[in-house]
C-alpha cells in the first residue's frame, strides 16, 4: 500500500493514530475512513461490533458509543492493527 495514495485528511489521521502519547479526542468515523481508504474490508458485527480485514490480519472493533471519539485502548489496538498489515506514518 503506498501511503501518498491517502488524501491529506487520511494521512492526518493515521499520523494521530501512531503519536505517541495516544491522543484522546480521535473521531471513530475518522479512522473508520483511514482504514477504508488503506484498503481494510469492513463487515458490521452484531450491536457496535465491526470487523476488518486487511492485508491478511484481522480485527474486531466497537464503535464508541455514546461518545463518537474512541478510547485510548482502542486507539492502540487501531495501532497495533495497521502495523500488523503494515501500514505505517
Amino acid at each position: 500500500m503506498i501511503l501518498r495514495n491517502l488524501s491529506s485528511v487520511h494521512r492526518a489521521t493515521l499520523v494521530q493514530v501512531f503519536d505517541d502519547p495516544p491522543r484522546a479526542s480521535i473521531a471513530w468515523r475518522d479512522v473508520e475512513a483511514l482504514l477504508i481508504a488503506c484498503g481494510a474490508e469492513r463487515s458490521e458485527g452484531s450491536g457496535s461490533r465491526m470487523r476488518f480485514a486487511l492485508n491478511g490480519v484481522r480485527a474486531v472493533f466497537h464503535r464508541p458509543h455514546p461518545k463518537k471519539e474512541i478510547d485510548k485502548g482502542a486507539l492502540k489496538s487501531v495501532r497495533r492493527f495497521l502495523g500488523e498489515a503494515g501500514i505505517h506514518p
